[in-house]
């Protein structure tokens, strides 16, 4: 049960909130709960949406987002967020299970990307205290300067959304990712 009440419905949260989530409908075909406890506050949600919009418009492809999602997630203990990224890992971005597990642990069977998402790693477990040398070592394995930031931009966005989730214990209306073993 959320700590803070979920609009049931687009029609039951703020009147500033519905045209965005009226966006979401259309562009998900539902509404999950992270938007509609979000829709308490329009200004975050606008953010939200403007934010993951803009970055889902960036350099990165689909499949490296999500396993900095999957990383962050895990990271941060969000079962929400790790529940709804398993599912988009799998039915978006079609990763393998093998690689959303290795994402969840902090790399990637990539060998590109597994230099993202242990950058990202990094950047959350140390709060943003990198050294030169790991900015370096993602710029030397072919990312631009746009992409570092871009990195560092889904590591702030996932962690808006562990936050949200854990914060207002959000209800899980995906499929439960399982817990690691090991």
């Amino acid at each position: 049960m959320s700590r803070i009440p979920t609009p049931a419905s687009v029609d039951a949260a703020p009147e500033a909130s519905k045209a965005s989530l009226e966006a979401v409908n259309q562009q998900l075909g539902s509404v999950p709960n992270i938007f509609r406890i979000i829709s308490n506050s329009p200004q975050t949600l606008e953010g939200y949406l403007s934010l993951n919009g803009a970055l889902g418009g960036g350099s990165l492809d689909p499949q490296t987002r999500e396993r900095i999602a999957l990383a962050v997630a895990e990271i941060n203990g969000c079962s929400y967020c790790l529940a709804a990224h398993t599912y988009l890992g799998t039915n978006v971005a079609k990763l393998s299970a093998d690689e959303i597990e290795t994402n969840r642990r902090g790399s990637s069977s990539d060998e590109k990307a597994s230099i993202a998402v242990e950058f990202a790693v990094n950047i959350a477990k140390n709060r943003g205290q990198v050294s030169d040398g790991d900015v370096q070592a993602v710029r030397d394995a072919g990312y631009s300067d746009a992409e570092v930031v871009e990195i560092i931009g889904h590591v702030a966005l996932n962690t808006l959304t562990n936050y949200i989730n854990e914060v207002l214990g959000t209800d899980v209306d995906f499929p439960a990712a399982e817990p690691l073993v090991g």
